[in-house]
């Protein structure tokens, strides 16, 4: 059976002075939990502010433990970088049922 997750993260880029600035952040959480975690990963939210983002993440897992501690996992990640302060979370299932 297929278990899919979402978690949504929610950014305050306090020292981004701008959306350049903000970008290289975002690219650089992005970029590095897809690598490290093997999840889907990207900006879904805030685009356009600059000390604002927010970060959609996916995890498909044969459990479901595995999939929430994949993204548990990219949340202690997030949350380990002192240049972001994180807002809010939420996780959402995807229902897989046909």
């Amino acid at each position: 059976m297929l278990h899919a997750c979402t978690l949504t993260v929610d950014l305050h880029i306090p020292d981004s002075r701008s959306l350049k600035a903000k970008r290289g952040t975002v690219k650089h959480l992005v970029e590095a939990c897809r690598a490290r975690f093997d999840v889907a990963a990207a900006e879904v939210g805030s685009q356009d502010q600059w000390q604002r983002s927010e970060l959609g993440f996916a995890a498909v897992s044969g459990t479901p433990r595995q999939a929430e501690s994949v993204l548990d996992s990219v949340e202690r990640f997030i949350w380990s970088h002192p240049e972001v302060e994180v807002v809010g979370t939420s996780r959402a299932w995807i229902d897989t049922d046909g």
